[in-house]
């Protein structure tokens, strides 16, 4: 990253956003019609006249269709911070009928819960009052397509801007992928499925995971395992419990707080509410980016989580009851 910085060869950027819809060279700003029309009366073109779109209930938006090849840099989106998980994110590569990234928008950006959490990692920045950021590089050959549907019940204003640059990718680049989960409720066993891959070579690299345990106590005894390639029953990673695989220790748990906090590559952001502990109705958000630790397999991997707590004598419970989400992020060889 930082030896691009200084790299002149001749790569172009382009940005896409309701002022800029193409993203084409010195079309911006030039909207006549537009959600800030009516601010920008008798200032004449150029005045953010079309900062936004509106999103109808029930609708679908294409906010970038981009011809490639090139990579997207940063994505900076933000709307109603308490309809995150009513928004769906959906980006489809090279014309492909299904979409490589399917996430609820407030899952994709860590925050799956409606009370929003600032974020300060090396992937994913949430900032005041609910600009979401993604930075994961997303390279691509003939087209990229992103679209955005409304799930709620309203209609909504949404702000956006995609920048790509315009610049050649490798025939051994990996695309972006990401998939959504939600076991609500979890069941038996209780295991909950992160992601399921078929074909390679891949790296996995992102998770982000969501929980309301439903139970008193301490829930996260579960451990994550990655089962790599021809692994059957047991898998080649397995972790040691939640909080450890998330870079904690001891349940969170600091004099009877379990503190927030947010790193370059791991992060738990969400403790709702943050003046409790060990109730059965509280809702935990956190993040883990294999950014220089990739998991990386050949031709398949398949990720689970358990969901523990322990019972009163001392024996682990399974949490059956509970709501459990991920997003698994991993980059693929689409070719």
């Amino acid at each position: 990253m930082v030896q691009e910085i200084w790299q002149l060869d001749g790569r172009r950027t382009r940005s896409i956003s309701a002022e800029n819809p193409t993203g084409e060279p010195g079309a911006g700003g030039r909207a006549i019609a537009g959600t800030g029309a009516f601010a920008a009366a008798g200032m004449g073109r150029g005045w953010k006249v079309s900062p936004s779109v509106d999103m109808e209930s029930g609708q679908t938006v294409t906010l970038a269709d981009i011809t490639g090849p090139g990579v997207i840099r940063h994505i900076w989106i933000t709307l109603d911070r308490t309809l995150l998980r009513h928004f769906t994110l959906q980006v489809y590569w090279d014309g492909s009928p299904e979409p490589a990234i399917a996430v609820p928008l407030g899952d994709f950006f860590c925050n799956g819960w409606e009370q929003p959490a600032l974020v300060n990692s090396q992937m994913v920045v949430v900032a005041p009052a609910g600009g979401l950021n993604s930075y994961w590089p997303m390279p691509f050959g003939s087209n990229a397509l992103i679209t955005l549907h409304n799930g709620a019940e309203r209609t909504t204003e949404v702000y956006y801007q995609i920048t790509y640059l315009e610049e050649d990718v490798p025939s051994t680049a990996g695309y972006l992928h990401a998939r959504w989960r939600c076991s609500d409720p979890l069941g038996s066993p209780a295991v909950h499925p992160l992601v399921e891959v078929v074909g390679g070579p891949g790296r996995y690299v992102g998770t982000y995971l969501a929980i309301e345990p439903r139970v008193p106590g301490w829930w996260g005894e579960g451990e994550f395992k990655f089962y790599l390639d021809d692994d059957g029953e047991f898998p080649t990673i397995c972790g040691t419990g939640t909080e450890d695989y998330f870079g904690g220790a001891w349940n969170f748990d600091l004099n009877g707080t379990q503190l927030p906090y947010s790193t370059p590559y791991l992060g738990l952001v969400q403790v709702q509410p943050h003046d409790r502990i060990y109730e059965p109705q509280q809702r935990f958000g956190m993040y883990r980016w294999h950014i220089p630790d990739p998991i990386c397999f050949e031709y398949g991997l398949r990720a689970t989580v358990q969901a523990l707590g322990w019972r009163e004598d001392g024996h682990y419970l399974p949490l059956e009851h509970a709501h459990v989400a991920t997003t698994a992020l991993w980059y693929q060889s689409v070719r």
